[in-house]
C-alpha cells in the first residue's frame, strides 16, 4: 500500500511538473503554423527563432530555440547581428520541413532571408536536427529598394515554388525558385511588386511616421502570406505599424488572384500592386493592433485558422499568440 502511493504521488508530482511547462496566451510576434502527427508546432520571431508545441492550439510548451548560436554567415551578412531572427516560414516538401527566416537591422533593409531544413520536428527523435543552408537571398541599402524579410513558400499547380517576401519600400516582391528551394530562378533585379500601398507615385500615399528611413517612406506594407484554396490564390498582407505595443495600428488586408503571379485583386477590382486590398481583421478596445498572419489548414478538424499576434490593450500591448478560425464568404475570407 505504502509504495502504490508513493507511485502515485509521483505520478501527481509529474502531473503537475507537465502542467507547468504548458502554457497559454503565450507571447509571440509573426507566428507560422504545421503540425506533424498529433503535435502543433509553432515557429515565431526570436532569439534563434522560437517554437512552441502543443497537443490542442491552446496549451503550449516552449521548445528550444532553432540556433544555439547565430549562423556564421549571417553575422557576416549583418554587422551587428546577434541572433535575434525574425518572421520565420515553415512548409513540408518530398520528407524534409523547409524553415524560411529573416535577418536584418531594425528599420534598415540590410537584410538576408536564409533557410534551415530538417527530416522532423519532433525533438525527441533521434534524427531531429537542423541543418542551415544558409542565405536564400539578400537586400542592400542604396541598391534594391525592397527589404529581403518576411518569407512564405507557395507552390503553383505545377508543383514549382516561390518565395513572397518584403516590408516596406517598394512593397510586397515574389520570386520564383529552383527545384531545390533554395537557389532562385529569376534575375533580382526585375522581380515585380505583387503588393504596395503606394497607388500613384507622389500622390495619395501615406507619409512616413517616426523614424522609418526615409527611402522606405510610408508604405507601411509586409508580412505577405499566399495560400490557395478552391482554385484561388489570396495574398494576405499586413499594413500600418506593428511593433508599438499600445501605439500600435497593425491589420490584415487580403486580395485574390487564379494565378499565383498575379495580379491580386481586392472586393472592388483593386490591385494590391496599385494600393488596394479587403481588410481583414484590424484593432479594437481588446487588441490594439493585430497581424502578420498565416493561415492553416487543420486536417483533422476541416478547419481553417489565421493565426497572427495581436497586442493586447488589456494587458500594457504586450503581443500575443491568436489563432481564430476563417470561414470563407462568395469565396472571400472573413474570420468567424
Amino acid at each position: 500500500m505504502k509504495n502504490i502511493f508513493f507511485k502515485l504521488a509521483f505520478i501527481c508530482l509529474s502531473s503537475c511538473v507537465m502542467a507547468q511547462e504548458l502554457k497559454q496566451n503565450i507571447p509571440v510576434h509573426d507566428p507560422v503554423l504545421i503540425k506533424q502527427d498529433s503535435v502543433y508546432y509553432l515557429f515565431c520571431t526570436g532569439r534563434g527563432i522560437g517554437n512552441w508545441s502543443s497537443k490542442d492550439l491552446k496549451n503550449w510548451k516552449k521548445e528550444e530555440a532553432i540556433f544555439n548560436e547565430a549562423p556564421e554567415w549571417a553575422v557576416k551578412a549583418v554587422p551587428g547581428f546577434k541572433n535575434h531572427i525574425w518572421a520565420p516560414d515553415i512548409s513540408y516538401h518530398q520528407g524534409k520541413y523547409y524553415l524560411y527566416y529573416s535577418i536584418s537591422a531594425f528599420g534598415k533593409n540590410t537584410s538576408c532571408i536564409g533557410l534551415a531544413v530538417n527530416t522532423t520536428l519532433h525533438p525527441q527523435d533521434p534524427n531531429y536536427k537542423w541543418v542551415d543552408m544558409g542565405k536564400v537571398i539578400q537586400s542592400y541599402p542604396g541598391k534594391t529598394n525592397w527589404n529581403a524579410i518576411d518569407p512564405n513558400l507557395i507552390t503553383d499547380d505545377r508543383g514549382r515554388a516561390y518565395l513572397s517576401f518584403g516590408s516596406f519600400w517598394e512593397g510586397l516582391k515574389l520570386v520564383k525558385l529552383k527545384k531545390d528551394r533554395f537557389t532562385l530562378d529569376e534575375d533580382v533585379n526585375k522581380l515585380a511588386t505583387i503588393a504596395t500601398r503606394v497607388k500613384k507615385p507622389g500622390k495619395d500615399n501615406p507619409p512616413a511616421v517616426d523614424d522609418n528611413p526615409k527611402d522606405a517612406g510610408g508604405n507601411a506594407i509586409e508580412a505577405p502570406f499566399i495560400y490557395k484554396k478552391d482554385g484561388w490564390y489570396y495574398l494576405f498582407a499586413s499594413t500600418d505599424y506593428c511593433c508599438k505595443g499600445p501605439k500600435s495600428t497593425y491589420k490584415m488586408i487580403v486580395g485574390r488572384s487564379k494565378n499565383v503571379k498575379g495580379p491580386y485583386l481586392d472586393k472592388n477590382n483593386i490591385a494590391l500592386a496599385n494600393g488596394g486590398g479587403t481588410l481583414l481583421l484590424a484593432g479594437n478596445e481588446n487588441w490594439n493592433g493585430v497581424g502578420h498572419n498565416a493561415v492553416f489548414y487543420d486536417e483533422k478538424s476541416n478547419t481553417d485558422y489565421l493565426v497572427f499576434h495581436g497586442y493586447d490593450a488589456q494587458d500594457k500591448g504586450i503581443s500575443k499568440l491568436r489563432i481564430e478560425k476563417l470561414k470563407w464568404i462568395n469565396s472571400w475570407p472573413e474570420v468567424e
